[in-house]
């Protein structure tokens, strides 16, 4: 059996779905580095039979992680984003949404090995009434996995038909639920909403899910949101001899967070190669995303800068250069759905993505977004005056009036008479301002910034940061005032002004979109590698 297929499937670290209407244009799309395997599993008989017969895990076995905690605190949230799929589980703002224990598997990307096996299970609905119960019928001087064995046997466990045969009124169902996966699984990360000041039900919780014999580490979600009781929660934590424990926002998502969620689990461990080779793999594959959307943003941005559309002197120019703008936002919007569906974000009712965003709606021929990025167009008039007017006298020749019509109604394009053969011939050329090629660079590397800090559990826009979405002015602008951009607008990369004088490198010009894209391949990796120090600056 190939272990590096699942029905045909590559399998890997990330999910592996694709916008179902992708446009793939001004890049080639590589081969898949990663998946995720997920599949709902009820709990089963086996399961059952295995429960209380865990032993230490073994070298070179994949580590069973069980996700736990209340309801309502994130655990499928923190797991959609570890998964690096908004598809899995059901995430809604109310309790006891998870009904079964979920699976997923995290594997090697390059040899398809399991590595960690995760659980998503159901909410801790009322631990304290557990705790009532496991203290009334169960003997105190027995060990904790002997007396959650007896509370599973027991008819409350069952729920449904056995329950109702019994004449009981207490149905902890769910519960036995979530310890049938505890006892057979290596540890546990219990999942604390920082949010939630600390009660009397979550010191329950900790101390049945203590009875499991396994580590368990508290994991914090929502922490960057106002309110946070951390100091309080890790108080209580320690007192419990929970010392060791991480903060993980499923929302506003930090990498770093991730590979030391990963560094603390290895340490609770016996044996860690496995989260050891995890955190190789997963460092690897992240370093590797980002390089491709570098190339993604390099190849869209030479595309524009070699649009070139030449007319005659006496052509109605305002037909061609309306086309000349929606072949640009197209071709932006490709963009955006090539980085979305590279970092595995879906731009449908799902969950909220940046695009959605008005931030990244906007026009980017609209003279208020150049004046709220504070970019100056390159004939020095003000950010929003009209595009071309400066140039209009050595371009147009005496038709002043002709060239207030080109900044007016179409803003970010410039009219240029490249040579004495073409005044004679009286040829025009009309391609893409740099200032508007300076502010497609900056909006591009925004929106791979908000994707590289965007969990995958949000499932509305207004929950992309806690602080509130930031304006464009703030993107744009650091605390002086100073405009952000890649490069100053009138110096444009070497690779961009390369690009000006290739109209056969663009798509947009020739419409030959494969033939271009490999005419320009050598010069995106090199303005790759620029955009990729200036965002490290």
């Amino acid at each position: 059996m190939d272990n590096n297929k699942t029905n045909g499937q590559p399998v890997g670290l990330f999910a592996d779905k694709a916008l179902k209407d992708e446009t793939h244009v001004g890049y080639v799309k590589a081969a898949p580095t990663a998946s995720t395997q997920t599949h709902a599993t009820e709990e089963s008989n086996d399961l059952t039979a295995h429960a209380g017969k865990k032993t230490t895990i073994a070298s070179g076995e994949a580590l069973k992680l069980a996700v736990v905690g209340h309801t309502n605190t994130g655990k499928t949230s923190i797991l959609r984003t570890l998964l690096r799929d908004v598809y899995f589980g059901e995430v809604k703002n109310e309790a006891a949404t998870t009904r079964h224990v979920e699976q997923a598997k995290l594997t090697d990307s390059q040899t398809g090995e399991d590595l960690v096996i995760l659980y998503d299970t159901p909410g801790l609905e009322d631990a304290s009434g557990l705790m009532d119960w496991l203290e009334d019928n169960t003997a105190s001087r027995r060990d904790g996995i002997e007396r959650l064995q007896e509370f599973l046997a027991a008819d409350i466990a069952q729920g449904g038909d056995a329950l109702t045969s019994s004449g009981g009124n207490d149905d902890y169902s769910q519960e036995a639920k979530v310890i049938r996966q505890l006892l057979a699984s290596d540890m546990a990360i219990y999942v604390v909403d920082a949010r939630e000041p600390v009660l009397g039900k979550y010191k329950d919780e900790l101390a049945i899910l203590s009875w499991a014999a396994i580590p368990v580490m508290p994991v914090f979600n929502f922490t960057d949101s106002q309110g946070a009781n951390i100091d309080e929660w890790q108080t209580m934590l320690a007192r419990r001899n929970l010392h060791i424990s991480t903060r993980f926002d499923s929302v506003a998502f930090e990498f770093e967070d991730e590979m030391r969620l990963w560094q603390n689990l290895a340490t609770m461990l016996t044996h860690s190669e496995m989260l050891e080779q995890l955190m190789t793999r997963r460092t690897e594959n992240w370093a590797q995303l980002y390089d491709e959307a570098n190339i993604i943003i390099a190849d869209f941005l030479l595309n524009v800068a070699a649009f070139v559309y030449e007319i005659n002197e006496d052509d109605d120019p305002m037909p061609i250069l309306a086309q000349m703008q929606e072949a640009v936002r197209q071709s932006e919007r490709a963009m955006q759905h090539n980085l979305l569906n590279l970092y595995k974000f879906y731009d449908n009712a799902v969950a909220a993505t940046p695009l959605e965003l008005q931030a990244y709606q906007q026009d980017p021929f609209d003279p208020e977004l150049l004046k709220s990025y504070g970019i100056r167009t390159t004939s020095g008039a003000a950010a929003g005056a009209l595009l071309g007017l400066g140039i209009d006298a050595a371009a147009l020749g005496t038709t002043l009036g002709l060239g207030a019509a080109i900044g007016g109604i179409a803003g970010g394009l410039l009219s240029n008479t490249s040579s004495i053969a073409d005044k004679i011939t009286g040829v025009k050329r009309l391609y893409i301002d740099p200032a508007t090629l300076t502010l497609l660079a900056t909006r591009a590397i925004d929106l791979l910034t908000a994707l590289r800090h965007r969990g995958h559990a949000a499932t509305d826009a207004t929950q992309l940061l806690y602080k509130g979405e930031k304006t464009n002015t703030e993107q744009a602008l650091d605390d002086d005032g100073h405009t952000v951009t890649p490069w100053p607008t009138h110096k444009l990369p070497s690779e961009l002004k390369k690009a000006r004088g290739k109209p056969q490198w663009s798509s947009l010009s020739s419409g030959k979109s494969e033939q271009a894209q490999l005419l320009r391949a050598d010069m995106a990796w090199s303005l790759a590698s620029k955009l990729q120090s200036r965002e490290s600056e």
